[in-house]
C-alpha cells in the first residue's frame, strides 16, 4: 500500500517545521510505517490500549536503546482502514485516527469518544533539533502525575522540566528536582488517558502554561517517541504504563520497617548506640544507615580505618540487635594513584570521557573524581562486582546518592560522552538515565553477592527506575510546607509507576522541632518508604531526641505500622504485580470527584486500598477533611461517617485523621521490635461493615527469590456484604502461612444477630474492647492530666483455624 499525497509545505517563513502531508504508508508487523517529506512515523500497536508513535527526521538515524521500556508488542489483532482523508487503526480498546494532510493524530475509546487530539496547526514540529508535540487542550481537562514534581495535584497551568538536578534544600515549588518521569494522565468528561514521552534528553511538559491554546511536550533533541494509553480508569492506565516500563521487585521485608539515618553516624559506637537505644526504648526499627563519613576520605568501596576498623563486626552486632545495615554510595571515584577502584576502572576504560578520549573529572566529596559510565554494560558489571566489598562486610542495603550526576558547580559539560549500550551519546542524552543505570548496577551487584533481595534507594532516575530501587525525595527541609509537599511528591510518583517512595521525616536540612516531628512521623508511618534523616551540624533527630511526648507519639505510630505489616506487605505485592502504588492519590479511585483536587484536600491519599490518610500541618488544632463517596469509619474510634462529606476535625500532636473504607478487610499482626522476628501466630482481620470488597492476602519468606518459583502463600478474601459472608479462597503457593489461626473483628455489625458460622458450624463469639494506640505517658500530671486511652468498645470477634482449604464465615 503506497498511497501518495503531495507534501504540504512548512508554515511560510516560520522557523517551526511541522509534520507535513503523508507521502505513503505501509502496513508493517505490529503497525504502520508512514513517510512524509521531512520525517518518518512508525506506529506500533503494543496492546489493545497501548499504541506507540515514533517520529524522527528522515536524515536522522533513530536510536534503538530505551532504558525505560522493557515490553515488546504483544502481537494482538488490529484493523487498518483507509478513508479519503485519514487512516484508522482499531483495537478492542482504542481507535487511532491519522489525518493525511497534514499528518495529525487523534485517539478515541472503543465507544468512539474522543480522548486526545493533536493541535491541528502544529501537531508534531521541529525548531532545529528541538521536537515538540502540541495537543488540543479542552476546557474541562485536568492533568495528573509526572512523578517527582512539586505543585498541585492538577498540573494544569504549569510547565515542568525533566533534567535531573541536585537541589539541596529546594523550595517547595522548585523544578526540576532529582528524578525524571515524563508520563502524565489526562482527565476529561469522565474519561482518562495517559501519554509517556520516551526521550531522555532534557524535556519540558507544559499543561497550558503561559498560553490558552494548547498543551505540549518537547525534547531538546532526538525522536518524538511516545506511547498513548487508553483508560478506562486511572488504575488501568498505571497498569498499562507499568507493563511497559516494569514493576518493582518484592523488596526485603525488613526494608518496610522504620529506618534511621544521620549525616553522619561515626565512629562505629554511634550507630550502635542508636540501635541499642531503639531496643531499650521499645521503639521498633529495622535499619541503620551510614552516610559518607564511613568511607576513607569519601572514597567509595572503602572503610575509614579509625572510625570503622571492623565493619563486619559492626554489621554482625547490628544484625544480632535486629538491624540491617545500609551504606551510601556516590558515583564519583577519586582520581588518586594507588586507589584500587580508580586504577581498575581506569585500566578497563570504564569512565565517562571527553571527545578527545581523556577522562572527565568533576569535584565532589573526595575531590577531583571520575565517573563510571553506567550506560556501558562493562561498567555496570564492574560496579556490580565491587559491591562484594560491602556485602562481605555484612551490608544488606545500598543508598545511591549524588547520581544525577552531581558535581560542584552543578553544570557538567554537555560534550562529555557516554557509551549508551554502544550507540554513543553526549551528556545531553545520557544525564537523565545515569542515576537509573547506577541503581541498576547496584541492584544487580547486591542481588548477585547477597544471594537474596537487596534494598536499593536512589535519589535520581528515569522512567523504569522502579525496577531497581526505591526513591526518596532528596534534600528536603524542616518545615510544614515541605512535609506536605513530600506527601504530594510521593502521591505523584505513585501515579508514575514508582510504588516504593518516601521522604526524609523531620526534614534533612534545617532544625526540626517536637511538634513538627510528631506530626511528620505520624504521616510518614503511612508512606511506603519510612525513614528519619537529618544533616550534619543539625540537632539529633532520633524519635527520643524531641522529648518524652514526641517519643511516645513516635512509638505509637511506628508500632501501628508494624501491626499493619500483613496489610502493607500485601499492598507491596499488588504493586509488584500491577504497578498500583502503595500510597495512592485519591485521583486513582475518585478520579472525577472535583473535591479531591481542591487545595484543602489534595494532600489526602489512600494507604493501600482502604486507609484514608488526611495530613495536616503540625501547628493546626483543627483541620478540614473530605470523605469521598461511600461510608467511612474513624480508624481510632469506629465512628461512622457518610461519604461525599466535609468535616472539621480537632487534632492534637498525637492524632492524625485516619479513616477506613466501609467494607474494608484489614489484616494486622502483633507488634515486633524488628521484622526479622516473627509475630504471634494469630492473624487479626478487621472487617468493616459496608460495601462488597476483596483483598488479596500475601506472604513469602521476605528475603529470597523463591517466591518467583511458587514458594509463597496467597489467598483472596472476599466480603460478600449482601450475603453477610466473608469468604477465604483456597490458599495458593507452596509456602505455609506463619499464622495458625485467624481472628475476625466485626466493626459496625451491631445490628446483626450474634451468630457466626464457619462452613456451617457455629462459632463461639467473644466481645472485646480494642485500642490501636497507647495513651501518652503521664509526664506532668499536675499541669497536664493524662489522656484516656481511645478504646473501641464491644467488638464481636471469632477465631478459626487458618487452614489452606477454602472456608466461609456467615453471620446474621
Amino acid at each position: 500500500m503506497n498511497n501518495k499525497k503531495n507534501a504540504a509545505a512548512p508554515i511560510g517563513g516560520s522557523l517551526n517545521e511541522s509534520l507535513p502531508a503523508m507521502d505513503s504508508w505501509n502496513k508493517i508487523p505490529h503497525g504502520l510505517l508512514i513517510q512524509t517529506a521531512i520525517a518518518t512515523v512508525e506506529i506500533s500497536v503494543y496492546d489493545h490500549a497501548v499504541i506507540r508513535t515514533n517520529i524522527y527526521r528522515n536524515q536522522v538515524k533513530p536510536g534503538k536503546v530505551s532504558y525505560a521500556v522493557q515490553a515488546k508488542p504483544k502481537g494482538i489483532a488490529f484493523e487498518v482502514t483507509e478513508e479519503s482523508d485519514r487512516l484508522v487503526i482499531k483495537t478492542e480498546a482504542l481507535q487511532m485516527h491519522i489525518e493525511k494532510n497534514p499528518v495529525r493524530f487523534s485517539y478515541y475509546n472503543s465507544a468512539g469518544r474522543l480522548l486526545n487530539t493533536d493541535d491541528p496547526a502544529f501537531g508534531t514540529s521541529w525548531i532545529g533539533t528541538e521536537v515538540t508535540t502540541y495537543k488540543k487542550m479542552h476546557s474541562d481537562e485536568k492533568y495528573i502525575g509526572m512523578g517527582e514534581k512539586t505543585g498541585n495535584l492538577n498540573r494544569r497551568g504549569k510547565a515542568y522540566t525533566h533534567w535531573n538536578t541536585d537541589k539541596f534544600g529546594y523550595a517547595a515549588d522548585a523544578d526540576p528536582l532529582y528524578l525524571s518521569t515524563p508520563f502524565f494522565i489526562g482527565l476529561r468528561e469522565g474519561l482518562c488517558y495517559g501519554i509517556f514521552m520516551d526521550n531522555p534528553h532534557k524535556s519540558v511538559v507544559s499543561f497550558g502554561a503561559s498560553n490558552n491554546r494548547f498543551m505540549y511536550y518537547t525534547a531538546s533533541d532526538g525522536n518524538m517517541d511516545s506511547y498513548f494509553f487508553g483508560g478506562p480508569s486511572v488504575a488501568d492506565i498505571i497498569a498499562q504504563y507499568s507493563s511497559l516500563t516494569g514493576t518493582m521487585e518484592m523488596p526485603p521485608l525488613w526494608s518496610l520497617g522504620f529506618q534511621q539515618c544521620r549525616y553522619s553516624y561515626y565512629p562505629e559506637t554511634e550507630p550502635l548506640n542508636a540501635a541499642r537505644t531503639f531496643r531499650e526504648k521499645d521503639i521498633p526499627c529495622d535499619v541503620i544507615y551510614l552516610d559518607i563519613h564511613y568511607m576513607d576520605a569519601y572514597k567509595v568501596f572503602t572503610w575509614h580505618p579509625q572510625r570503622f576498623p571492623d565493619p563486619k563486626r559492626l554489621s554482625e552486632t547490628l544484625r544480632n540487635l535486629g538491624f540491617s545495615l545500609v551504606v551510601i554510595l556516590d558515583p564519583g571515584i577519586k582520581t588518586e594513584k594507588g586507589y584500587a577502584a580508580y586504577e581498575e576502572a581506569l585500566e578497563k576504560d570504564l569512565f565517562v570521557k571527553y571527545p578527545d578520549g581523556s577522562v572527565y573529572e568533576g569535584q565532589v566529596w573526595p575531590g577531583w573524581s571520575a565517573f563510571p559510565d553506567f550506560t556501558n554494560p562493562k561498567a555496570r558489571e564492574w560496579w556490580a562486582a565491587q559491591i562484594k566489598h560491602l556485602t562481605d562486610a555484612g551490608v544488606e542495603g545500598f543508598w545511591n546518592d549524588m547520581n544525577e550526576p552531581a558535581a560542584w558547580g552543578q553544570h557538567l559539560p554537555d560534550l562529555i560522552e557516554f557509551d549508551f549500550e554502544g550507540e554513543g551519546a553526549s551528556h545531553r542524552k545520557a544525564r537523565n538515565v545515569y542515576g537509573m543505570q547506577m541503581a541498576r548496577a547496584t541492584y544487580e551487584g547486591g542481588k548477585n553477592h547477597l544471594g537474596k533481595r537487596p534494598f536499593v534507594l536512589t535519589r535520581a532516575g528515569f522512567s523504569g527506575v522502579q525496577r531497581y530501587a526505591a526513591v526518596w525525595t532528596g534534600d528536603n527541609t524542616s518545615s510544614d510546607e515541605h512535609m506536605l509537599a513530600g506527601v504530594r511528591l510521593v502521591n505523584a510518583m505513585g501515579l508514575a509507576g514508582i510504588a516504593n517512595a518516601g521522604y526524609d521525616i523531620g526534614g534533612f536540612a534545617g532544625e526540626c522541632n517536637a511538634t513538627l516531628f510528631s506530626r511528620w512521623i505520624a504521616i510518614g508511618a503511612f508512606s511506603p518508604f519510612f525513614r528519619s534523616h537529618a544533616m550534619v551540624n543539625s540537632r539529633d533527630s532520633e524519635p527520643w531526641t524531641y522529648g518524652e511526648e514526641a517519643e511516645d507519639i513516635s512509638r505509637n505510630y511506628i508500632k501501628l505500622r508494624y501491626k499493619l505489616m500483613p496489610y502493607l506487605y500485601s499492598a507491596f505485592y499488588e504493586a509488584s504485580q500491577t504497578g498500583m502504588p502503595v500510597q495512592r492519590s485519591l485521583a486513582i479511585d475518585y478520579t472525577h470527584d472535583e473535591k479531591i483536587f481542591a487545595s484543602a484536600f489534595q494532600n489526602q491519599y489512600l494507604f493501600g486500598n482502604a486507609i484514608l490518610v488526611c495530613p495536616a500541618e503540625s501547628h493546626k488544632e483543627y483541620v478540614k477533611t473530605y470523605l469521598p463517596e461511600g461510608k467511612w469509619y474513624d480508624f481510632l474510634t469506629d465512628q461512622k461517617y457518610e461519604g461525599n462529606s466535609e468535616h472539621l476535625v480537632e487534632i492534637h500532636r498525637e492524632t492524625l485523621p485516619l479513616y477506613v473504607k466501609a467494607g474494608a478487610i484489614l489484616p494486622m499482626q502483633s507488634v515486633v521490635s524488628n521484622l526479622k522476628l516473627k509475630p504471634e501466630t494469630t492473624l487479626d482481620i478487621h472487617l468493616y461493615e459496608g460495601a462488597e470488597s476483596a483483598f488479596t492476602y500475601y506472604e513469602d519468606d521476605g528475603e529470597s527469590y523463591e517466591h518467583l518459583q511458587g514458594k509463597y502463600y496467597k489467598r483472596k478474601i472476599t466480603h460478600k456484604h449482601a450475603h453477610r459472608e466473608l469468604h477465604f479462597a483456597a490458599a495458593e503457593g507452596s509456602l505455609s502461612s506463619h499464622f495458625k489461626e485467624v481472628r475476625i473483628f466485626f466493626h459496625g455489625f451491631a445490628g446483626y444477630k450474634n451468630t457466626v458460622r464457619c462452613n456451617g458450624a457455629e462459632l463461639p463469639i467473644h466481645m472485646e474492647h480494642i485500642s490501636h494506640m497507647e495513651p501518652l505517658s503521664d509526664f506532668d500530671p499536675y499541669h497536664k492530666p493524662p489522656k484516656d486511652r481511645v478504646v473501641i468498645m464491644d467488638i464481636n470477634t471469632v477465631k478459626v483455624p487458618f487452614v489452606n482449604e477454602a472456608f466461609s464465615l456467615v453471620w446474621g
